[in-house]
């Protein structure tokens, strides 16, 4: 014989089981994002302007990127 009350019983168990997973999971989501606002803020605070060296490395970076484009799409330099 079917109890309806198992049924019931069972799909509140069920609910419930779901609600504390979405809970704990929108936490956890909230967590991480606090944490990257604030890598994003100090981020910010300690930005210095960057050394003569580091433009140079980032245009040369660019100027390969640049030639190996070239090359992907079959155009002599």
């Amino acid at each position: 014989m079917q109890d309806p009350y198992l049924y019931l019983i069972i799909a509140t168990a069920g609910l419930v089981g779901l609600a504390i997973v979405s809970v704990a999971s929108l936490r956890g989501w909230n967590g991480w994002l606090d944490l990257k606002r604030a890598e994003l803020g100090r981020r910010a605070e300690d930005s210095a302007p960057p050394s003569a060296a580091a433009r140079i490395e980032v245009a040369d970076l660019k100027e390969r990127i640049r030639k190996l484009e070239a090359i992907a799409a079959g155009v002599d330099l």
